[in-house]
Formats: structure tokens, sequence, C-alpha cells
């Protein structure tokens, strides 16, 4: 019965999820990409492991969010320790990891005085339909060549970790038609590290960054590239091209690119994250103080909490700005912006303002204030990890 209203749940939502990326697609005009065949598994994730993990999620729901406790969240550690080998099981582990953390932090649930209710529903259910056999298949991958333009970086911080999206344009070099893709790198991340120091942690595993934060193209050979527009991102396939402007390649090629397919799983509309170009609309705010852009009768209002502090984008840019290129989201009921460049202009010249300009480093004087700081920072942690491991 569980497992029945996991599955309906997600069919719920993803009928939400197919109903709004029609909207979007009537908007931007764009089709989606065409899914290849699914091809059978070589191997599957050992039963037992789902088996444990399943049972921790029923006794979970038969706990009910009041009932949480510390024995019953606990109980999900031997489980994750069992999936972490088994690289099947790794973006489960992740999950169930990440999930017994928030519940542990919020025990005892019987003194809880908001739970956040869709969220962990969410969670649990993405959860538990991951223990069914072939649920949390790898997708399958082909390799990919041709010329990357990026568009620009959603930066997203947590208390322990951070990853960079980045959103781009990829061109195949065989002549087939563009499509939209992205690119994620991930790191653990301290507490102490803030701001442009997020950068620093990130570098290290992924050049495309640095191509991001000069403004370059990137000129891929053989990457590998999923079905629903990720690549699988691999620096020795991957060489910094020519100058890229991202707002050229936003007025030149997106609206003929390819929107990338959504897995079953993945359909929900807080999944959604279509990137768009706005020009011409006036830059307002709504009866709560919220900016809003208004634009051909409609107004849609700006997730400035989206805005990282990793990069000198700002939402002053934003009401002096003449166009904005950003991701499309759907949060609370309704359609919003998470900008990542805007572009505006200074002396009669066009200034582009990205969320990620930093990314690759940075020569400005308040990009590299904050740089030093991060270094600083990042530099005392290495030296007591030194100290630690020598101990």
């Amino acid at each position: 019965h569980l497992m029945a209203l996991a599955a309906a749940r997600t069919a719920l939502m993803g009928s939400v999820h197919d109903a709004l990326t029609e909207r979007v697609a009537d908007i931007t005009g764009r089709s989606p990409a065409e899914r290849a065949e699914a091809q059978a598994p070589t191997e599957e994730p050992r039963a037992n492991v789902l088996a444990a993990a399943r049972a921790w999620l029923c006794d979970l729901a038969r706990a009910g969010w009041q009932g949480i406790d510390h024995e019953l969240v606990a109980g999900a550690a031997p489980v994750v320790s069992a999936m972490l080998p088994d690289p099947l099981l790794r973006r489960q582990a992740t999950l169930l990891d990440g999930f017994a953390a928030e519940l542990a932090a919020s025990c005892p649930g019987a003194t809880l005085d908001r739970v956040p209710v869709r969220r962990w529903a969410d969670l649990w259910t993405r959860a538990l339909l991951h223990t069914l056999p072939g649920a949390a298949r790898t997708p399958v991958a082909a390799p990919a060549t041709g010329r990357l333009l990026p568009l620009g970086i959603d930066l997203q911080e947590h208390a322990t970790a951070v990853q960079a999206q980045v959103h781009a344009v990829f061109e195949p070099a065989d002549g087939t038609p563009s499509r939209l893709v992205r690119a994620a790198v991930s790191a653990p991340k301290p507490d102490t590290v803030v701001g442009a120091g997020l950068w620093q942690l990130l570098r290290p595993h992924m050049s495309l960054l640095s191509a991001v934060g000069e403004g370059r193209a990137v000129e891929l050979d053989g990457m590998p590239l999923t079905d629903e527009g990720d690549l699988v991102w691999d620096d020795e396939r991957a060489r910094t091209g020519e100058p890229a402007d991202a707002f050229g390649t936003a007025r030149v090629a997106l609206a003929t690119a390819a929107d990338p397919v959504t897995a079953p799983l993945d359909r929900h509309p807080a999944r959604i994250a279509v990137p768009v170009l706005l020009e011409g609309y006036t830059a307002e705010e709504d009866g709560e103080g919220r900016p809003v852009l208004a634009l051909a009768g409609h107004r849609l209002p700006v997730d400035t909490d989206r805005i990282p502090t990793a990069g000198p984008l700002t939402p002053e840019a934003l009401t002096t700005s003449g166009a904005c290129l950003g991701l499309l989201r759907w949060d609370a009921g309704e359609f919003v912006l998470q900008p990542l460049a805007v572009e505006t202009t200074v002396r009669k010249k066009a200034v582009a303002v990205h969320a990620g300009a930093w990314a690759g480093g940075t020569t400005d004087k308040a990009g590299a204030r904050a740089e030093k700081a991060a270094t600083d920072s990042v530099a005392v942690l290495r030296e007591r990890a030194g100290k630690l491991l020598r101990a």
C-alpha cells in the first residue's frame, strides 16, 4: 500500500510537471529532444540492500512525521553504509543520507512547530520508488562531439556541500540540431567557506568553470551526454575555445535549441529550470516589495534569493538592466525567474553582469577582496587538516 501511495504521488506530480512544461514550451517555442531507446541494464544492485532501505522507509511512514525519534532515524545509517560501496546505489545512498540528516536535525518530531510536509513527502516518495528493481539505473550516455556555448551558472549552496550547474547550448559537430545541456560539479563544503571561496572548492574538479568565467566556448570530443541533457564531465575530453558571449548565444541559438527530455521519475514541478532570455521589460516591485519584470502585459516575479553572493550579480543590477538571461522555475504556485546574468548600459555601451563571473577567478576589486578572504580561510583549513593527518 505504501508503494502504491508513493507511485500515485509521483504520477500526480508528474502530470503537473507535464502541464507546466507544455505551457513553457508554448512560450519558448522549443521542442524536446528525442529520447533514445532504453537499453537493458547489464547489472542490477543487490536486492537485499534495496529491501533494507524499503523497510526503513516503511517504518518511517508508519511512525509519521510527528513520531520520528533519533532511534528510528539512526536506522538509516547501516543501510547507507551498505549502499555506498556499490556505484549503482551511490545516488540512492546520498538521498537517504541527506534525508536522514534532515530528520535527525528535527528530532523528536513531537516537538516540531512546523513540519515541511511537501519536502519530506517528496524525498520519502523518491527514495521509496528507487528501491524498486530497475528504478535507480544509471542514465545511458552517448559520446558527444561539438561546441559547447555556456549560458550561465546556477550555484547552489548548502551547509555541507556546494554545487555549480552550467547551463549551455550544445552544437553537435555532425550538423544535427543543437540542444540545451547541463554540466554539474559538486564538492563538500566547510561552514567557514562562503561567498567567492566556494569557487576554490569547485575549480579543481571542472575546467569548464574557468571557460565560463572567461566567456569562452568549449570544444568537446566524445564527452558522455545523457538523454536528459546531462554531460558526464571529463576534463580530458574538453578544450577551451573561442570567445562566446552568453547573450549573443541566447539571442542566436537559444530559440532553436531542443529542450532536454525528463526521466519519468524526475517529473516534478520543483525540477523545472528552463533557460530563457527576456528583453524590453520594465523592472518594478509588487505589493510585497519583491522585484518583478513587466513585459507584454505580464508580470514575472524574480527570485532574488537564488542570486549567489559568490558573484557580482545583485538585485540592484537587475533594476537598471535591459536584458536578463535566467532560469524559469515553478515555485509556490507561480512561475518565477532566477537571474543568471543581466545586461546593462554603461556610457552607451552594453555591459553584462554574470552570477558566475568569478567562477574562474577575478580581477575586479570586489571579487579580488572576496577571493583573498576565502583563500586565507581555505589555507587555514588545509593547514589544520594537515596537522590532524600528521598527528
